[in-house]
């Protein structure tokens, strides 16, 4: 996992990749607004996870940010060589290959610049499909999207809760809760396992 420059102190964590140190906010702070808690509580029998533990939040919050880091740079891994390939093929056939005389000669250039891009498609849609469609990732998602809007909920009940904590933004895709699925990486809380069981 990539981190910035200054590791994150015991109750802390980066925010979003590439972002601040943030300090965790105690989950007696979001308790103390009874609708944070009872939003926490009934999250907690959905998505199996005490969302008041801190030990078990400060995690969830380390690994959605690990999360995060990897899907970045396998994006960035099979996205960056795909524009490349992509936009140089284009560049290429407009600029020289369209011109070339033969008929023969143009398509079996289209032939191999559509095996290629393909090939980088392939090879980007499947990394995709690996992060962004593993049901372990999507319920760590699932939990940490709810944690923030939790958070959000006591601090416009009151709590003193930072803007925008926990400071990354909420996952539009690939966040679904899979019940069905036992998290491969177990909490290390000593209250509740990542299930949020005692």
């Amino acid at each position: 996992m990539t981190h910035d420059e200054q590791e994150p102190g015991p109750r802390q964590f980066i925010g979003r990749r590439g972002g601040d140190t943030v300090t965790l906010v105690d989950g007696s702070v979001i308790a103390g607004v009874p609708k944070a808690k009872q939003a926490a509580e009934e999250a907690g029998r959905e998505l199996r996870f005490d969302f008041l533990d801190d030990e078990a939040v400060l995690e969830l919050l380390h690994r959605r940010h690990a999360d995060e880091e990897e899907m970045f740079n396998a994006g960035f891994k099979h996205g960056v060589p795909l524009a490349l390939v992509g936009f140089g093929a284009v560049v290429y056939w407009g600029g020289v290959a369209r011109y070339w005389e033969t008929a023969a000669s143009r398509n079996a250039y289209l032939a191999v610049a559509a095996a290629v891009v393909v090939t980088q498609i392939f090879f980007f849609v499947r990394s995709a499909m690996r992060h962004w469609g593993d049901p372990v990732r999507q319920n760590l998602r699932a939990r940490a999207a709810k944690y923030r809007e939790i958070a959000h909920i006591a601090r416009r009940g009151g709590a003193e809760i930072p803007a925008h904590y926990p400071h990354y933004g909420p996952y539009p895709f690939a966040a679904t809760f899979r019940p069905e699925v036992d998290d491969r990486e177990p909490s290390r809380s000593k209250g509740a396992d990542d299930h949020g069981n005692s």
